[in-house]
């Protein structure tokens, strides 16, 4: 696989072993689709991070010198994956953050994932995971560095014919999949689970509930999910992808998974990548 990548601007693939997001995961991520070198939520990701960065009180680069080097890093592909990482930076060993924080930059470029059209147009199978997300309101809807709870869900299966995992937090209530959001048309009404307590609050989410704007927010039991006329996940790479089970739960596409596939191609993004 090519990986392009800059560390605080420069070529390079290392940051100190005392840095702040290797030691305690104290930092923020974004991963961005880049087609023929635009980024079509770039607005999106860029306050998701910094509001991250405002509730985080980490220090920011400039966006413009994030699209310079993601450009940089991604020229030459016609369809990238850009991680952008920012971390707190080097300090002193403790949880206490430093007075003033030099932040850490990395830039990588990825080559887009091969698209696999029948998902987009069948359907993705999901199983509800084990694993229960923790509730902290004080970093809900953020992609922070932390990543713990998603890779143990993902270890829970290794069948290739399920897509994702379905999470739900203590109570039992729905946040999201392991990769994605999720909606679900219930009795003629668009539902997204609240993020108040946990879980990512993805820029393709925010793409939908900007162009939904009667998209009901609030907490979403299980039991009223799978009782759902229609699902349909959203995701910044993998687009948007109707839900064909939940375990032995099956679903039909829906009009409003595929009038949200129109619009998502309508943003940038080639059919063959929604």
């Amino acid at each position: 696989m090519t990986v392009r990548m800059l560390v605080d601007g420069r070529p390079g693939d290392t940051v100190s072993a005392q840095d702040r997001g290797l030691s305690y995961g104290d930092g923020l991520f974004e991963t961005v689709s880049v087609i023929g070198g635009r980024a079509p939520l770039w607005s999106r990701h860029m306050e998701r991070l910094a509001e991250g960065g405002r509730r985080l009180a980490i220090p920011l680069p400039d966006a413009g010198m994030l699209a310079r080097e993601m450009g940089a890093v991604a020229a030459g592909m016609a369809a990238a994956v850009a991680r952008i990482t920012v971390t707190r930076g080097v300090g002193p060993r403790g949880y206490a953050p430093p007075v003033a924080s030099i932040p850490t930059r990395i830039v990588a470029a990825f080559p887009m994932p091969a698209p696999e059209l029948r998902l987009a147009s069948e359907g993705v199978r999901l199983r509800v995971c084990d694993l229960r997300l923790a509730e902290q309101p004080a970093l809900a809807g953020l992609k922070h560095l932390n990543r713990l709870e998603q890779v143990l869900a993902r270890a829970e299966w290794a069948d290739p014919s399920i897509h994702d995992g379905l999470l739900l937090d203590v109570a039992g209530r729905v946040t999201c999949t392991t990769m994605a959001n999720v909606f679900a048309v219930i009795d003629g009404a668009l539902v997204t689970p609240s993020l108040a307590r946990c879980g990512v609050a993805g820029v393709a989410r925010a793409e939908v509930l900007a162009t939904i704007p009667a998209v009901q927010v609030r907490d979403l039991a299980l039991e009223e999910l799978l009782r759902a006329d229609e699902l349909f996940l959203t995701s910044s790479v993998r687009g948007i992808l109707p839900v064909q089970a939940v375990g032995d739960k099956v679903f039909a596409t829906g009009p409003v998974a595929r009038a949200m596939q129109g619009h998502w191609r309508g943003l940038g993004f080639p059919l063959e990548l929604a």
